[in-house]
């Protein structure tokens, strides 16, 4: 723990857009901490949300989620706004397949060239609650 407040946070890489294709490109240094990784389908991927460092919203506590003023206003950390106090991002993403320091993803919802801060199997003996609950005006299913 830092004694001043501060925090140094390290990218373990990069998420790389490119042909309709998303993958993180893991930096090479951290490739040993890849082993066995291809054997979970999904992953948890934690990352940076760098486009909003300057941002005028950043300040804001509370959004309407999607930014559509027809959602209730709702503080941001009821939220998953990139709008906040720290810049985190959290998504679940398909793994397809590890080609060298490579992570080939069916989706994520990363913007090209954010930092990535780690990387986590989703495991469903933890991962999943069944009767978990969200606010009505927050779609039960995805539809894609």
């Amino acid at each position: 723990m830092a004694r001043n407040g501060n925090y140094l946070l390290q990218p373990i890489g990069w998420v790389r857009r490119e042909n309709n294709q998303v993958s993180i490109e893991v930096e090479e240094r951290y490739m040993p901490g890849l082993l066995g990784l291809e054997q979970h389908s999904h992953l948890w991927i934690i990352y940076y949300f760098h486009e909003n460092e300057t941002s005028p919203d950043r300040g804001l506590l509370q959004i309407h989620p999607r930014r559509n003023p027809a959602n209730p206003l709702t503080g941001v950390f009821a939220s998953r706004s990139s709008v906040r106090p720290n810049l985190l991002a959290l998504s679940v993403a398909r793994l397809l397949q590890v080609d060298g320091r490579h992570l080939i993803l069916e989706k994520l919802d990363a913007r090209d060239g954010a930092p990535v801060l780690d990387i986590k199997p989703y495991m469903p003996v933890s991962d999943l609650i069944p009767d978990a609950t969200n606010p009505t005006w927050l779609p039960r299913l995805r539809k894609e």
